[in-house]
Order: structure tokens, then sequence, then C-alpha cells
């Protein structure tokens, strides 16, 4: 991508009005639009972003046994009546419409009942068990107040599992491998370091759900953290019963302030029965499937990383999501570099822009992709680059292999 083409443009100051810092540096570095309170548009830079976070949590719900689906939006209020959750005075963060005929339709803010109803047209036998249906959609949840920049939402972006057991026994093994794939999900966004399961309330389905906690002071969560067994307790279950049940000291715990970037619950028959799902055991009568329900918010990933690993001059995004790999500056004309990095497969934006230097490095540092190259009229034809790792802060000069072979280039 050539800078100069791009569209969005960095800004030196975020809306008075936002208050966040993964809102103010998303909208100052052109990664996103602020449409109204909690409505953001992704910019191709965010967008980028969004699809490599997408890719990352697509390809371990994948490895699981996931089989991706994309559900309708709009819904059919008879579906959650059965339920009991299309009462305003049950679930109060509904978005409804209606037709023109005046029937009215709800705009999903989840999907236990729908997909309930949907299995029960594929779903006969034991054999067709167990199913892990997911998606990765947009969802609408009309939120009293919406804050915290991406992290909090009245559209977003989410990543939504179910599962269809027929034991016990066999929701609980896949809750546990939802709950590794999780961990491998949030290591590879960089978030690994510092997020924790968190036993959490269960609600009406289970005594325990688990929450997936990063430590951040932008935080709405409070955790109470073992950082030798690298699990939490969140502060709504915490007593002294809760410990002792999973087995923590309370005078080794640390009390944090954290985000919510995961969660799953168990949900027992209660979906299935009220859509009347069903399937024959073995010995031929019906039986009802176990649920369990998975969810990842990606804007809320994506905000996270932003408010925990930037720093004063912009954000740091981790290699694995970062929009590019390579930011090159060019102070004088660097098309040469730029097409033998293009041929070689690595993602690179190119600062072509006739600006100030003091200018295109402010806007480096703001964007924060993790590798920047500078070819100046002094190194230009020298066979070496001032390379710069926006992690680490770390400058030094580099030839033209080594730069391909720290981009992966073989």
């Amino acid at each position: 991508m050539l800078q100069s083409k791009l569209f969005t443009k960095t800004r030196k100051e975020a809306p008075s009005d936002e208050v966040s810092k993964n809102a103010q540096l998303l909208i100052r570095g052109g990664f996103i639009h602020k449409e109204m309170a909690g409505v953001y548009t992704y910019l191709p830079l965010g967008l980028r972003v969004l699809n490599k976070i997408e890719n990352i949590i697509r390809e371990e719900m994948n490895t699981i046994g996931g089989q991706e689906i994309l559900l309708t939006t709009l819904q059919d209020p008879k579906h959650w009546e059965a339920s009991g959750r299309w009462d305003d005075a049950v679930v109060d963060n509904w978005f409804k419409t209606e037709l023109k005929n005046g029937n009215k339709l709800g705009i999903a803010n989840t999907h236990e009942e729908p997909l309930a109803k949907l299995l029960t047209n594929h779903i006969n036998s034991y054999k067709d068990l167990p199913i892990y249906p997911y998606q990765i959609q947009t969802k609408f949840r009309n939120e009293l107040r919406a804050k915290s920049g991406i992290m909090r939402g009245r559209e977003f972006l989410m990543k939504d599992m179910y599962s269809f057991s027929r034991s016990d026994k066999e929701h609980k093994e896949f809750y546990e491998k939802t709950a590794e794939a999780y961990k491998r999900v949030f290591e590879r966004v960089g978030l690994g370091n510092n997020t924790y399961r968190t036993f959490a309330s269960g609600g009406s389905f289970s005594k325990f759900s688990d929450e997936f906690q990063t430590l951040s002071d932008a935080g709405e969560d409070t955790i109470y953290v073992d950082e030798e067994k690298k699990i939490a307790v969140n502060k709504e279950v915490f007593t002294d019963e809760v410990l002792s049940e999973i087995g923590l000291e309370k005078d080794k715990l640390v009390e944090k302030k954290s985000i919510e970037v995961g969660n799953i619950f168990s949900l027992g028959t209660r979906f299935a029965e009220a859509e009347g799902l069903m399937y024959k055991g073995e010995d031929g009568k019906n039986n009802i499937p176990i649920m369990g329900s998975y969810g990842i918010g990606l804007g809320r990933v994506m905000g996270t990383v932003v408010e925990t690993l930037s720093d004063d001059k912009g954000i740091v995004w981790p290699k694995s999501i970062a929009p590019f790999k390579l930011h090159l500056i060019g102070l004088t004309d660097t098309s040469e570099l730029y097409n033998k990095l293009i041929e070689a497969g690595v993602e690179v934006l190119y600062d072509d822009r006739d600006t100030q230097a003091g200018q295109k490095f402010a806007d480096s540092d703001l964007i924060g992709i993790p590798f920047r190259v500078v070819v100046s009229d002094r190194n230009k034809g020298t066979g070496k680059f001032e390379f710069t790792d926006r992690v680490t802060v770390e400058t030094k000069e580099i030839t033209e292999d080594e730069l391909f072979k720290l981009c992966e280039v073989k």
C-alpha cells in the first residue's frame, strides 16, 4: 500500500467526546471512524487488523472441530418467546423493529434460540452429535451507555460458537478443549501474558462460567488473580466458599482491574428443550442435547490490544495482527526497494508522501507497525538501511538480506 493513496489520514487530536485510549489512538491513527456513540466504521488499516484477528479465531475454532455458519440478524420473535427471552424485562438490550405489515422482528444480540431451532432439521440421532457450529457475525445490543470505545459498542463483530453434546461428560470435555483454544487465541493476538481464565457467575445455567480477563486499568471488572496458577476469580463470586471449591488461597490473590475479552458458558438443556430439539439415543428413547456457548468480541480484543500495548507515542501492534509487517519510510525515492518487498510477498506500507520527515516518523509511531525501515539520501546506495523495531524501540543498521530475513521472506 502506498501511504499517499490511503484515503484515511492521521490526526493530531481525537474527538473531544472520546475518553477511552483505544478509541482515541485508533481514530487518530486512521483505523476507525466514529459514526455515533457505540458505533464505529472500520477504515482500511482497521479492517486489516480486524481481519487478522478474525482469521486467528477461525483457525483455532476449526482446529477443535468447529463448523462455520452465518445465521440471520433478523429474528422471528416466536423462537425467543419459546425460551422466555423476547420480553424486555428478561433481556433489556434488544433492538426491535417492524415489517411494513406490522409484524415485529428482533435484531439479534445472540443466537442460542434460532440455532437450536435450526438444528431440529438436522439432528435426529445420537450419531448426529456432537456438533459445534460457530459464526463471526455483527451483533446489535441496545446498551444504555456505550462507552470504552470499540470495547463496548451497540454494533460489534462477535465470534459465537455453540456446542451440542450427548452427555455431560462429552460437554465438559469440549468445554475444556475450547478453554485451551481461547488461551491460544489470546496468546496469538498478543494478550497471552496478561489474560487470565477467570471463574465467574454461571447465572441460571451452571454454578460457574469462565471469563477470559485481560489486566488493564481501563477495565470495567475487578478480579482476584493467582499469578502463579494463572487463574483468577471475578469479584461477583469472590467468597471463601468459592475460593475453597476452586482451590485458591485468599492471601495469594492480587486485586486487579481487567477487561473481559471472552467467555464460555454451560447452558444445560434449556434452549434445546424450548425449541423442541431432541435426538434418539442408542436405546431409541428421546434425549435433549446439552448446550454450551462460547463468545469472543473481535472489536473488544482489538481495543484491548491498543489499551494494553500502546505507549506514549502511539499503538504498538503485535506482529500477528498488525495491519502491515513493515513501514517503509521514504525520505528519498524508495520505489525500488518497495517493489522488491512487494514481489517477495512482504506486507508493506510505503510512506511515499511529500511531507516532512518528522511528520512521517510521528505518524509511523502512532500507526504502530512492528518494523520500520528508513531510506534517505544518506543511506541510499550503501546497501544498509536504518531499521527500528517498534516493540523494543531498538534502532540499528541492517542489510537488504537481513531485512528480508526479519520479514520472514526466504
